[in-house]
C-alpha cells in the first residue's frame, strides 16, 4: 500500500518537483454564495395625472420611474483550497498522508472523519483522485438556507378647435363616471334588459376592463419583470464580522458591493469558540505534522439595515482553528 502512494504522489509532476519528497498543500476555507432575486417595476405616469384629483378625487403619480424590490434570497456554501495558506508534506514510506484531498485546485487538508463523499467542493476532482481509499471531501455539505364656445358674433359658424389636455381628461373622467354608473344600473335590474347569470358577469367584467383602461390615463400603469444574480462572500479572519454582500439600486437593479451607487444588503457573521484540543500526553516525537482546519460554526444574518431577510448557522473553515495532526514514524 505505502508503495502504492509513493507511486501516486510521483506521477503528479505538478504538485512538486520529481527531485524532491515534499508534497505542497492549502488548508480549505468557505464560501458564502447568495442567490438573490429581484423584481423589477417600470412605472409608466398617466397623460391625464395632473388631473386625477381635480376630476377623480385620486392623487397619482405625476413621473415615470424605475424601482427594484428584493423578492428572495437563498444562501449556499462552497469549500475551496485557500492558496494563502500552504503546507508543506514530506513524502516517505513512514506514514500516509490521510488527511490530504486531491481537488482540482491541488492539494487540500482538512479535519479527519469530516469528508463523507465527493461533493462540497466548489471545483471538484474526479473519480479516483484521493490519496486514500476513504477520499477527503469537505465536511460542509451544499446546503439552502432556509413580496398607476365662445361665439359672441352675430353671424354663428362651426369652426374646428384643438381641444386642450384638460378638456380630454375631463371627457376621459366623465366616462368613467358614466361606465360606473351603467354598472350599478346593471347590479341593481335598473335597464331595458336583462341581466343575469353568466351574462351579467360578462358584461361586468368587460365594463370593469374599460373602467381600467380609462383610469391608468389618470393613474398610470406598471409593467413588471425579474432578476438573478449571484454574490459571494468569504470572510476573513476577524471574529465578529459585517460585510455587504450586494446592493439594489434603482436604475440598475442587483449591483455588486463596490457599486455605491445602490443600496447595501449586510451580511453579519456572529462566530462561535472553538475549544482547541488539549495537549497530548504522549512521549513519542513525530517525524513531521500536517496541518488542517477545524471550522468554527458561525450564526450568518443578512439584512437590508433594518429587517433580517436570512438567518441560519453554517460551518466556517477559515473562521475556525489550525490543528496539527502528528506523523510517527513507523516500523
Amino acid at each position: 500500500m505505502k508503495k502504492s502512494l509513493i507511486l501516486i504522489i510521483a506521477a503528479l509532476t505538478p504538485l512538486f518537483a520529481a527531485a524532491q519528497s515534499a508534497v505542497s498543500y492549502s488548508l480549505p476555507q468557505t464560501v458564502l454564495v447568495f442567490n438573490v432575486e429581484a423584481q423589477r417595476e417600470s412605472f409608466y405616469a398617466g397623460p391625464y395625472a395632473r388631473y386625477a384629483q381635480k376630476y377623480l378625487g385620486v392623487s397619482a403619480e405625476l413621473y415615470d420611474r424605475v424601482s427594484y424590490t428584493v423578492t428572495s434570497v437563498k444562501m449556499v456554501t462552497g469549500t475551496e483550497a485557500d492558496q494563502s495558506v500552504r503546507y508543506t508534506y514530506s513524502v516517505d514510506g513512514s506514514s500516509q498522508p490521510v488527511f490530504l484531498q486531491l481537488t482540482t485546485q491541488g492539494l487540500v487538508s482538512g479535519p479527519a472523519g469530516s469528508y463523507t463523499a465527493d461533493k462540497g467542493w466548489r471545483y471538484p476532482a474526479g473519480k479516483g483522485s484521493s490519496f486514500t481509499d476513504k477520499g477527503i471531501p469537505s465536511n460542509l455539505a451544499q446546503r439552502t438556507s432556509t413580496l398607476y364656445e365662445a361665439d359672441n358674433s352675430a353671424v354663428r359658424q362651426q369652426i374646428i378647435v384643438q381641444k386642450t389636455t384638460e378638456d380630454k381628461a375631463k371627457e376621459v373622467a366623465d366616462k368613467i363616471f358614466e361606465i360606473r354608473e351603467n354598472k350599478y344600473k346593471i347590479l341593481v335590474g335598473d335597464t331595458d334588459a336583462t341581466y343575469s347569470g353568466e351574462a351579467m358577469k360578462a358584461t361586468i367584467d368587460a365594463l370593469n376592463k374599460l373602467e381600467q383602461d380609462y383610469l391608468s390615463l389618470f393613474t398610470g400603469y406598471s409593467v413588471y419583470g425579474s432578476q438573478t444574480a449571484n454574490f459571494e462572500v468569504i470572510p476573513g479572519s476577524k471574529k465578529n464580522q459585517t460585510y455587504v454582500a450586494f446592493r439594489l439600486s434603482d436604475e440598475d437593479g442587483l449591483v455588486p458591493a463596490d457599486n455605491v451607487s445602490g443600496k447595501p444588503y449586510f451580511v453579519q457573521l456572529a462566530v462561535e469558540e472553538v475549544a482547541p484540543a488539549p495537549p497530548s500526553d504522549s512521549k513519542a516525537k513525530p517525524v513531521q505534522v500536517i496541518n488542517y482546519r477545524i471550522p468554527a460554526v458561525c450564526n450568518v444574518r443578512l439584512t437590508d439595515g433594518v429587517s433580517t431577510l436570512l438567518q441560519t448557522r453554517v460551518p466556517v473553515y477559515q473562521l475556525g482553528i489550525v490543528a496539527a495532526y502528528p506523523i510517527f514514524k513507523t516500523k
